[in-house]
């Protein structure tokens, strides 16, 4: 079982199928040729089986061939945000252990000192690439097991040293086939692509999903709201795929428009990566609709759930049932909680990682009896359906009581005035930890006394804000996710 050996069979079997990328058309028979050709020269600058081959670069064509070429010779690709910083990224390149960095000149000099100390070999996609075109295209048949690893995806290391999760073949392809059923994904659809490929949303989710199911793919190297817009309507775009700091954009980009775009092709909108506010989940609606489907996932797990099919079965701040294949539970004080308490949410299944790179104690502490710990907090109703509240590591306990960010943020964010909220806990000499809040505002004329009068009039009291930060923009990593940690940090008494 080989993730690369299934896609290309899709791509052989849709050869006039098309990748388009900005202004350039790939068929998916060009495609497949390059992927083997990549593998054969993987093999030539000495990769081998269960090697470490590390991609930072743009998001390209290279990207796409290189990764798959290398779990199709049976070595594991590490994808690398080109922004990471010099210590980070000799961080990832020396705890992988990887013997190949493909990258650019530009950022092989940037990186001279790390990639000399670690004398780890380079390939240089806008020097050498020429050498793809006078190789053979790779022949043999993949050796790889189900088990064997296929990506290391480095969590974000919040809360510590940044782990690497094993996902194995049988983890992506599996994944990979529960959405396409559930989403329909079919040789019918076309997606429109504008997330980062160094990310498993962008990369596993997106990407190799609509290359599986065989559709045709136009793929932007950066997201801009008008932009896509645009592009739903010329290309006929049926599937998009985004983060809730895209869906933002894009509502506040059809608000002032007076001539809105014809998105009548659209099939299905898709968010992940961080929660979807019911603000924006109406607001969205109104303007095109469309009812976002909103699903659950992560490194580790790939994707968890997903709301339903039926446009009239989701529901704002839900982020759905199960997928195929994979099962959760909420465990509270060390059992399975009843529907409507909240606990940890336990996940089992083929989609469950095999474990952290060279972390044999982490992996061993995340899981129990063979479930995984996902450190995130929600509840089930009584039919299954899951609603997150947040992160355990974010919990705050003020006073001896708990409170759950995510029930204080949904309140924020229902006022009017407010685009967007983060709650988080900050040491309290008297209480432990006090409630605090950052919001953005849709209009400037609120002062945060009034919104902690608004929450108080909602909440019980221990729950309010003592305090609200009025910000420009809220701290996000690369996938629009809001850092927690740096607001902690940054409003933390001196």
């Amino acid at each position: 079982m080989n993730l690369t050996e299934k896609i290309l069979n899709s791509l052989d079997e849709a050869k006039d199928k098309t990748l388009k990328f900005e202004d350039k058309i790939y068929t998916y028979s060009q495609i497949a040729q390059n992927i083997r050709k990549a593998a054969t020269l993987l093999k030539e600058l000495g990769v081998g089986f269960s090697d470490r081959v590390a991609l930072q670069l743009p998001k390209s064509m290279e990207f796409i061939y290189f990764h798959f070429a290398n779990m199709l010779i049976g070595a594991i690709t590490l994808p690398l945000n080109p922004t990471y910083s010099k210590n980070e990224t000799e961080y990832f390149l020396s705890d992988s252990g990887s013997c190949l960095f493909i990258t650019t000149k530009e950022n092989r000099d940037r990186l001279k000192d790390v990639i000399s100390k670690l004398n780890i070999k380079t390939f240089l996609i806008d020097e050498e690439l020429d050498k793809l075109d006078k190789v053979e295209i790779y022949k043999e048949k993949p050796k790889t097991q189900p088990d064997d690893v296929a990506i290391i995806a480095y969590t974000s290391g919040t809360t510590g040293r940044s782990k690497g999760a094993m996902i194995t073949h049988k983890n992506l392809i599996t994944n990979m086939e529960a959405l396409r059923k559930l989403w329909r994904l079919s040789d019918k659809d076309k997606l429109l692509h504008v997330l980062p490929i160094f990310h498993v949303h962008g990369l596993v989710v997106a990407l190799q999903g609509g290359l599986n199911s065989k559709m045709d793919i136009v793929m932007h190297e950066k997201f801009d709201p008008m932009t896509t817009l645009k592009a739903i309507e010329k290309e006929e775009i049926t599937l998009f795929m985004g983060v809730p700091t895209i869906y933002s954009r894009l509502v506040d980009a059809l608000d002032k428009l007076e001539k809105k775009p014809d998105i009548s092709s659209m099939r299905l909108f898709i968010s992940g990566s961080a929660p979807l506010t019911k603000v924006l989940f109406e607001r969205f609606y109104k303007l095109t609709g469309h009812r976002i489907l909103e699903r659950y996932g992560m490194s580790e797990a790939g994707m968890i759930t997903s709301n339903p099919y039926n446009p009239q079965e989701r529901i704002p701040l839900s982020v759905g049932y199960p997928l195929e294949g994979c099962s959760i539970k909420i465990v509270k004080d060390g059992i399975k909680a009843k529907p409507f308490e909240v606990g940890e949410v336990y996940i089992k299944g083929s989609n469950v990682f095999k474990g952290y790179w060279q972390m044999s104690d982490k992996t061993r502490e995340s899981f129990e009896d063979g479930w995984f710990k996902s450190g995130d907090l929600g509840y089930v109703d009584e039919s299954g359906r899951l609603f997150l509240v947040g992160r355990a590591k974010e919990l705050i306990i003020t006073g001896g009581l708990n409170v759950y960010p995510k029930e204080v943020e949904n309140i924020i964010d229902s006022h009017p005035a407010v685009k967007e909220s983060a709650v988080f806990g900050v040491e309290d000499s008297d209480f432990g930890e006090r409630v605090e809040a950052a919001v953005v505002l849709n209009q400037k004329d609120i002062a945060p006394g009034e919104l902690i009068d608004f929450c108080k009039k909602n909440l019980a009291h221990y729950k309010c804000p003592k305090q609200i930060h009025i910000l420009e923009e809220l701290p996000k990593n690369a996938m629009g996710k809001i850092q927690k940690n740096v607001l902690s940090n940054m409003f933390k008494v001196k």
